[in-house]
């Protein structure tokens, strides 16, 4: 997974910050939008935990911030509804002279009924799949109901809405009666995913009922038990963006699998000398990641480089070999980090009695523990470091056979 940093200009001018997640080979199969949720940004975690497992599905997903939140321009008081459902096109309109256009929009609570009406103005969208939605436009007001009187006495007022200052205006106020969501619902006439949590106390289960009854087939409904609105849990979140992947599938033409054949074996590395400089696809049987050098060497920097690799095989496995030994002597041990720096150092520096002086490859392990522990303990686990199974592989013989296959 990779993200680029893009600003995209609305139709007021004003520039919307957003993020584009690529799934790990760079190439997505499709394009999304994520709308976020009332007040709340592009880089609130339920956002990217869905966003990016979105990417594991082959999409390439734009998370953005409406005007007025987050790090776009404008005023919160110029972020009323129907300006969401603008700068939802703005960006549909930027993917589609840039990359692709969208085919597949995400909504959580406000932003899951801005997608259904951006969705019903966009012929290049196949699919919608909105995260505890209201029903109709009205049901938002609720949050700022104490300002709504002040407005029509002052125009402007600053309100309270979880606990952080927004400033509204009549404008703010009046355009969230403009919009007749239910009638867009039944106009849709696109597949429609609801999903809701059945004991949401901010966008009550209700609301889903009534998406639900207004829509037309194809819809479907997931209920996100024990999950709260905002999805404050990580593993509802994830479990939302792999849904929403699984059941997309059906709408997008299917194409080419490019996951690679380990034919047979642990592993394979490609890299396509005609498409790419050095970034190089890795693929286990049941992972996928990728390798790259960093810019300072000419490589594109998607990915950790060779080393890195060859230093977090010895990280992981000192840590997992720590985790096992302390859990056995029943010893306090509640985290560990492994820091390690790979590099070429001369024997001499090393004070290593050699024939021939020369430069010999290094690897720095520090390790640092978290947990009730006396000193023992942890020059005991300091020594266990030493006997994790990618250290002593680094350290004995080792034979590599090469052979060409046709």
């Amino acid at each position: 997974m990779h993200t680029t940093k893009l600003n995209i200009q609305n139709k007021k001018g004003h520039q919307l910050q957003a993020y584009l997640e690529l799934p790990a080979n760079q190439k997505p199969n499709h394009f999304a939008i994520f709308a976020h949720c009332f007040t709340c940004n592009s880089n609130f975690n339920a956002v990217k935990n869905i966003s990016r497992s979105l990417t594991s599905h082959g999409f390439g997903v734009v998370r953005f911030d409406f005007t007025g939140l987050g790090k776009s321009e404008g005023e919160f008081s110029e972020s009323y509804f129907s300006a969401n459902v603008d700068d939802l096109l703005a960006v549909s309109d930027f993917l589609k002279e840039n990359y692709q256009a969208p085919g597949l929009l995400v909504g959580h609570s406000l932003g899951g009924a801005a997608v259904i009406v951006a969705a019903s103005k966009l012929d290049n969208v196949k699919a919608v799949a909105t995260i505890g939605a209201p029903a109709t436009i009205e049901h938002v007001t609720h949050l700022f109901s104490h300002g709504i009187e002040d407005v029509k006495e002052k125009g402007e007022v600053e309100i309270n809405i979880g606990g952080r200052p927004f400033k509204i205006n009549q404008e703010f106020v009046e355009d969230f009666s403009k919009t007749n969501l239910p009638e867009i619902t039944k106009n849709l006439r696109k597949p429609l995913l609801i999903m809701h949590a059945p004991f949401d106390t901010i966008v009550g289960i209700e609301n889903a009922n009534k998406l639900y009854h207004d829509a037309h087939h194809p819809k479907s409904f997931i209920s996100l038990d024990q999950a709260d609105h905002l999805l404050s849990n990580k593993r509802d979140s994830l479990y939302v963006g792999n849904m929403i992947g699984t059941w997309v599938e059906r709408y997008f033409e299917p194409k080419d699998n490019d996951m690679l054949s380990t034919e047979g074996e642990q592993l394979v590395a490609h890299l396509n000398l005609r498409e790419d400089n050095f970034t190089t696809s890795i693929q286990t049987q049941k992972h996928h990641f990728l390798a790259d050098e960093p810019e300072s060497v000419g490589g594109d920097d998607f990915g950790p480089s060779p080393y890195d690799f060859l230093s977090a095989g010895l990280a992981a496995c000192t840590v997992m070999t720590l985790k096992l030994y302390a859990e056995r002597k029943k010893w306090d041990l509640q985290e560990v980090f492994a820091y390690i720096t790979y590099s070429k150092k001369h024997s001499d520096d090393l004070m290593l009695d050699v024939e021939k002086p020369m430069r010999i490859d290094h690897l720095q392990k520090r390790l640092k523990f978290i947990g009730n522990l006396d000193e023992a303990q942890k020059q005991r686990l300091k020594e266990i470091a030493s006997k994790c199974p990618v250290h002593k592989t680094l350290q004995s013989e080792i034979v590599i056979e090469t052979e060409l296959l046709d």
